[in-house]
């Protein structure tokens, strides 16, 4: 009999108060308000190392949402991710406070400099010594184009050609510049660095230029493990080519399949193999001892929660402004040059009436969520690795921290009786804990065409 696949779990969250589940803020046990603070990251650090979370997946947005009425005024009552922090000036605290715990931290492409930035993630691994991982995001919102100083956002396809050149570059840097053996640190012979094993990259490209020699010695992974979470075709041939793990939204586990199918065929052919990637489903769980006591805490949460907040978030992500239309008039999502697959799976959904969206963002959002005893949900969740063919999931705050540290005390015993979830973490960096063949990308990825051959 084949061994079962562990199932895989990040704790999905962002430096905001209200992140996915909008309104959920408002609840007595919920300590997001807090998010200001380091204490309240490290504690959370804690509790997700002690659950044996692979790690943190921390979303951003540059911008704000003001699709919705045509104002931000929603948006900064209900505290819709706004205000919102840097998420990447946290990893620091946080690594310093466990051993294990990866960190997928999200920037977004149009927002940074390679070079520099390139800088920022090699010291962020060296740091954490391996546990730093990238969401590429290429954005999706007028207003932090405009804040940019750009006219508006560019055209959908476009922004993943600049993320193309982006990472082309960054590769350059990570994997190009300094051979292995660079570093020796003799100090009898006052030699630091070698000269000749340091060179200097050259990149012109449609976006980006630069000619220069990458500013850090390797860190332990050299390139960040780098998730992805577009799944419109640009953004699956774009998943083909650098992902290593792919976010998807999917409304059950049939949807779930075609959307892992599409994309690790993408892998191949990228000349890549189907296994190089890992693919996470968006995913709320409401557990108790007993499904009773789960239904009852389910309408807690229930009560606190605002679906029209979930509206003006989601008309973020289509770019449609859905006050426009009557309760029961048709939507069109035809237009969207936003997250393209956001109207695309609404549309399969029949989510197509104000109406109808309202009641699927009951609990602040649209993801599902899975309520019940231990056994009813891990039961769930295994239904969702197996027949929708994915590796795990992104598991988003509903009441922080009770939303994590629920899982990690009700759940995570009741996979690990089952076999589906680790005992114990894997020694060594992120990608060595998610895919088990070392630190470093394999010689199948992009990225190693930039690799300079072993000295002889």
């Amino acid at each position: 009999m084949s061994q079962k696949k562990h199932i895989h779990v990040n704790a999905f969250n962002m430096n905001c108060v209200g992140h996915i589940h909008h309104g959920l803020w408002t609840h007595p046990r919920d300590r997001s308000t807090e998010y200001r603070t380091l204490q309240y990251w490290t504690e959370l650090a804690r509790t997700l190392e002690q659950g044996l979370f692979d790690g943190i997946f921390i979303a951003d947005v540059i911008g704000y949402y003001d699709v919705y009425q045509g104002n931000v005024d929603l948006t900064l009552r209900e505290a819709i991710q706004l205000p919102v922090s840097n998420p990447w000036l946290l990893v620091s605290a946080m690594a310093a406070v466990t051993q294990h715990l990866g960190f997928g931290v999200t920037a977004t492409v149009s927002a940074e400099n390679p070079y520099t930035f390139a800088r920022d993630i090699s010291t962020l691994d060296q740091l954490s010594n391996g546990r730093i991982g990238w969401n590429v995001v290429t954005g999706y919102v007028d207003s932090g184009a405009r804040g940019l100083g750009q006219d508006g956002l560019a055209a959908h396809d476009s922004r993943y050609d600049r993320a193309d050149d982006f990472l082309e570059l960054s590769y350059k840097l990570w994997e190009g510049s300094w051979e292995d053996g660079a570093v020796i640190a003799d100090r009898a012979r006052r030699i630091y660095t070698q000269p000749d094993k340091v060179h200097a990259i050259a990149h012109d490209g449609p976006f980006y230029r630069s000619h220069a020699i990458h500013m850090s010695e390797p860190s332990p992974q050299r390139t960040p493990v780098l998730f992805q979470a577009g799944t419109s075709g640009r953004g699956q041939r774009f998943a083909g080519t650098h992902a290593e793990g792919i976010f998807i939204g999917a409304p059950d586990p049939a949807a779930a399949r075609a959307a892992s199918r599409k994309l690790r065929q993408a892998a191949v052919d990228a000349g890549r193999r189907p296994e190089d990637i890992k693919i996470y489903a968006g995913i709320s769980v409401v557990p108790a001892a007993t499904e009773q006591e789960a239904q009852e805490k389910y309408a807690d949460y229930l009560s606190h929660a605002s679906r029209e907040a979930g509206l003006v978030h989601f008309a973020a992500s289509t770019g449609i402004d859905f006050s426009r239309y009557d309760l029961d008039e048709p939507i069109d999502y035809s237009h969207s040059n936003a997250i393209q697959s956001a109207g695309q799976n609404a549309r399969e959904r029949g989510l197509v009436t104000r109406r109808q969206l309202l009641e699927q963002f009951r609990l602040g959002s649209r993801y599902n969520t899975i309520v019940g005893n231990p056994s009813q949900v891990a039961d769930e969740l295994e239904r969702w690795i197996d027949e929708g063919e994915i590796d795990g999931f992104n598991l988003t705050r509903i009441v922080v921290p009770e939303t994590y540290e629920d899982f990690a005390r009700l759940i995570v015993p009741e996979l690990q009786n089952r076999g589906r979830y680790k005992t114990a973490y894997r020694e060594g960096t992120l990608r060595e804990k998610l895919f088990g063949q070392g630190d470093q990308l394999p010689d199948r990825h992009a990225a190693a065409q930039w690799r300079r051959p072993p000295a002889p």
